[in-house]
């Protein structure tokens, strides 16, 4: 059996290294850039790191007990990858530098080519492509104009100057609000342009010292433990938000709103920064500082609508130019985009962007009807809110491995979810996505265009369950 993996992120080197313990050592995974790592290796801005624990956010099966802080930066998770790579010999299974764009299932097989004309033919696609990798660029006019330096968040220009400029950082997520507490010491001014205010729960984020560190080492167990107590407490969190009305969610709520109460000290800041939506109906930002670094002097949260961009500046509605030498657009990215704009053309020329014609959808996340031996990692409709995908992938991968044994052992060639399947996983889906918080008022990238949350609706441990086991009536195998 041929096995090709697209992608050598997170997803993809996991991939590699379960194939290879299963004993399918004929795959090859392909992989755009130049090293392995995905987002890490895209996103390099000032303050990058991730919002899940570290000791959480790590292979099962690769604990690392050098990790700097909770949640330690970007820099380290990507050395992490690069590390777990090499010392699985997954970097020899790579072919860097290869843009899949087009992949065709004809023959009971996948007929794969690269950007670079390479052709190879496959029994099984792994498609380990990430959610969030296609940088979403705003709709302003004049954005062509600006006569500084400007750049997305995800493809940071490090060239730029940045001490004692003026910087300009549109949008408020994530992304956003880690790189203001990461600059707002170096810059002369720094303009966050908010558009919707943004929730933030308080979290510290301390360093493990070096006895902690020691301690990790030599006791493995302890660190096994560690990572299981993270797990339990992200249990919790996905409890809370796919229940508008737990109590657990409105302990998130008065946490939040305690950390803006006692944080922001003026109060007609402290109004702008006050969501008119519930907590965690967006993804819930984590941070430990980002109330006091928008309160220093230097600082300016500016809440009228943007207007235009100017070539010195940006000019906002109530006629005002915000000067700048830097502009950042922290916009997002486009969370649909998933394996495209791969060309895939399943069963009898059913191309992925009829299948996917409203929206995205697979079953389980995982399988698509009408594309046989196709499964995604990490695709539509999955745990994606707040949670250690890494723990998704993993739990994802072993149910996908069930799957490819059935065609490894000769039970047939051909294995995709029935459509009745997922029209059922969608109709329960989409019922139960009407009573998480995520629908609660306001306008985020995990709405779809009906309005509903293309997440998974439910427990985290009923996702485990779920990932126990596939059910062979909800696949077909030719």
């Amino acid at each position: 059996m041929r096995c090709a993996v697209i992608g050598a992120g997170m997803a993809g080197i996991l991939a590699a290294i379960k194939l290879t313990e299963a004993g399918l050592r004929d795959f090859t995974v392909f992989e755009k850039a130049d090293r392995v790592g995905g987002t890490w290796r895209e996103n390099t801005y000032p303050g990058l790191s991730c919002d899940v624990p570290s000791h959480l956010y790590s292979y099962s099966f690769g604990p690392n007990p050098e990790w700097s802080r909770r949640f330690s930066p970007g820099s380290e998770i990507q050395a992490y990858f690069e590390h777990v790579a090499e010392e699985h010999d997954v970097l020899s299974r790579i072919r860097f530098g290869e843009t899949v764009t087009r992949c065709v299932f004809a023959n009971k097989t996948w007929h794969l080519t690269t950007a670079s004309g390479y052709r190879d033919d496959f029994d099984v696609v792994i498609a380990a492509t990430g959610v969030l990798h296609h940088p979403k660029y705003p709709e302003i006019d004049g954005l062509d104009t600006f006569r500084g330096a400007m750049f997305h968040s995800a493809r940071w220009d490090h060239d730029v100057h940045l001490d004692g400029a003026r910087v300009g950082i549109v949008g408020t997520g994530s992304t956003a609000v880690q790189m203001v507490s990461a600059l707002i010491e170096r810059v002369a001014k720094l303009s966050l342009f908010q558009r919707t205010a943004q929730w933030v729960m308080p979290q510290e984020n301390p360093a493990y010292t070096d006895e902690e560190r020691a301690a990790f080492r030599a006791h493995p167990g302890n660190l096994a433990g560690l990572r299981q107590n993270l797990s339990d407490m992200f249990d919790l969190f996905a409890n809370a938000v796919v229940d508008a009305e737990s109590p657990e969610i409105q302990m998130i709520q008065q946490a939040c709103l305690a950390n803006l109460e006692n944080n922001v000290h003026d109060s007609e800041l402290r109004e702008r920064l006050r969501p008119t939506y519930r907590a965690a109906c967006k993804r819930l930002i984590i941070s430990p500082d980002f109330y006091d670094a928008i309160q220093r002097p230097n600082a300016e949260l500016v809440t009228d609508a943007i207007e235009r961009i100017e070539p010195s500046g940006v000019r906002t509605k109530d006629g005002r130019l915000h000067e700048l030498d830097v502009l950042v657009l922290a916009t997002g990215f486009k969370a649909d985009a998933f394996m495209r704009p791969i060309d895939i053309v399943g069963r009898d020329g059913m191309t992925l962007e009829q299948a996917w014609t409203p929206r995205p959808e697979a079953f389980l996340s995982i399988s698509i009807p009408d594309f046989p031996n196709l499964f995604l990692l990490n695709g539509p409709n999955g745990p994606v809110g707040n949670f250690s995908l890494i723990e998704v992938a993993e739990l994802q991968f072993r149910y996908i491995m069930q799957l490819i044994e059935r065609i490894r052992t000769g039970e047939g060639r051909e294995i995709c979810a029935t459509h009745d399947a997922l029209a059922d996983f969608e109709r329960a889906r989409e019922l139960a996505a009407k009573q998480t918080v995520w629908v609660t008022g306001c306008q985020s990238w995990y709405l779809d265009d009906r309005g509903l949350p293309a997440v998974w609706p439910w427990s985290f441990s009923s996702f485990r369950d779920v990932m126990q086991t596939p059910d062979p009536a909800a696949y077909e195998l030719t």
